[in-house]
């Protein structure tokens, strides 16, 4: 039997448009399974939400040990997981993400425009944040795909992440995770610079960096096949 691997999204994306081509390139290797953030992707619109509220809502969906990767929020659920269930959880790989994300001050700005302007005024500036040089034109579809997951995705479920990360702050605890972690950083990533990725790697015992150069803030899609070999190093590793 196939060991299972969770992906996780990052806030604007759904995880089939983040996650695809990378997942391709996994399937023979592991039980692939994806998740998505309330009001994204055909996932219904909820109240308030945590971080460790997603993080249960991927324990409730998910049966007995598994590995995880996710990008952004989504790896920011990965170290939550970490800390809650150390023995469901077999090893985490966390992309462009940190173990508090932007201010809460800035959180609150974004959710201010979403309340005003809805999730497609975030369409311009999202296009120059979540990519690379070069990877909108090299991959139009997939860069399109991905942006319009933003402007699909519902204003209350992205307000309701963006209140989830306004609040997340696990800085002071990454000593307490004990499953293997490999922190992986887009070189050009603005969003979550590598020294997030670098603090993740550091704070927890045993953690591992890997840094994807020409790569911002969305790895999975932007250099999948370099995300994949990582993953599947990793999990060779954590069982080993």
């Amino acid at each position: 039997m196939k060991p299972v691997l969770v992906l996780g999204p990052s806030l604007g994306t759904s995880s089939v448009t983040l996650w695809s081509a990378c997942a391709a390139l996994l399937a023979d290797d592991f039980e692939v399974l994806g998740w998505d953030l309330p009001g994204h992707g055909d996932e219904p619109v909820v109240g308030d939400v945590t971080i460790a509220d997603l993080a249960r809502g991927v324990l409730d969906e998910v049966e007995g040990p598994f590995f995880y990767a996710g990008d952004s929020v989504g790896g920011a659920v990965g170290l939550q997981l970490a800390l809650d269930a150390p023995d469901r959880v077999r090893g985490v790989v966390a992309l462009c993400t940190g173990a508090r994300i932007g201010t809460a001050e800035g959180w609150t700005e974004r959710i201010e425009q979403v309340r005003a302007s809805g999730t497609p005024s975030l369409v311009s500036a999202s296009a120059g944040r979540w990519f690379g040089p070069g990877f909108v034109e090299r991959e139009p579809d997939r860069a399109s795909a991905l942006l319009h997951a933003l402007s699909d995705a519902a204003d209350e479920g992205y307000v309701a992440v963006c209140g989830a990360l306004a609040q997340f702050d696990v800085r002071d605890r990454l000593g307490e995770i004990a499953v293997p972690v490999l922190a992986v950083a887009g070189a050009e990533d603005a969003v979550c610079p590598p020294d997030l990725l670098r603090e993740i790697a550091d704070g927890v015992p045993g953690g591992r960096y890997a840094e994807l150069a020409g790569v911002a803030h969305l790895a999975p899609a932007e250099a999948p096949d370099a995300v994949a070999t990582l993953i599947r190093e990793h999990c060779r590793e954590a069982i080993r």
